[in-house]
């Protein structure tokens, strides 16, 4: 997968890891639709995930939680430690957050609900390839809790970044897409995503959710 301007240059190469067959027949269905997503493999254990990630080095696995041998948490954990650049979409029929949080905070960079309609499965991983997909409301404020205590009693560091990029890590951290940051500070898209990962190169950071957990622990959203 190659980024270039503001859109996709070559297939995204994804890997589908389920422990259900028609599960995977329905997910491969949903993606050949999209001419961008290309399916290199299906697994269906955490086991087959780590081999068949080193085998096919894929840009994107979309990943079942629950599965024998090892689950999806474990198996995202792993795969994100010896393949820091692979991106791992958590795929469930359950949205409770508890566990998809878990899953965002062992390296995930998002979440889908299997219930959810097929155009909202192929925007949503667009926007996981581009670096675009926001958190959602509920994360952002899950997060929050979560880091409170640790965060209490941190003071703040000197800040790396620009006032600007500081008024976009405030965003980010409340569940902002890129669009609607766009509109609050009157710049382009391209400008955010630019801004964007300045940020995550200077904070030596992945992705948003880690963007919220250095925002609250640092102070960026406290009155």
């Amino acid at each position: 997968m190659r980024k270039e301007g503001c859109g996709l240059t070559q297939p995204v190469r994804i890997l589908i890891v389920d422990d259900h067959h028609h599960a995977r027949e329905g997910i491969r269905a949903i993606l050949q639709a999209e001419p961008l997503f290309e399916v290199v493999g299906e697994g269906s254990s955490g086991l087959e995930a780590l081999a068949l990630t080193e085998q096919l080095m894929p840009d994107l696995i979309l990943m079942d939680i629950n599965m024998k041998e090892m689950d999806g948490l474990e198996a995202t954990k792993e795969i994100k430690a010896r393949y820091p650049y692979v991106k791992i979409v958590i795929i469930t029929v359950s949205d409770d957050i508890t566990h998809l949080f878990e899953a965002l905070k062992k390296g995930a960079q998002g979440y889908l609900l299997k219930n959810l309609n097929p155009g909202a499965w192929r925007e949503y991983l667009k926007a996981i390839a581009l670096d675009e997909a926001p958190l959602s409301r509920e994360l952002a404020q899950r997060i929050l809790q979560e880091f409170a205590l640790a965060g209490a009693g941190r003071q703040q560091e000197e800040s790396p970044l620009t006032a600007r990029e500081q008024e976009i890590l405030r965003c980010v951290a409340q569940g902002a897409g890129n669009r609607d940051i766009a509109s609050m500070l009157m710049i382009s898209e391209h400008t955010v995503k630019n801004h964007l990962k300045n940020i995550l190169q200077k904070l030596h950071l992945d992705n948003r959710v880690q963007l919220a957990k250095y925002a609250f622990e640092q102070g960026y959203l406290r009155d």
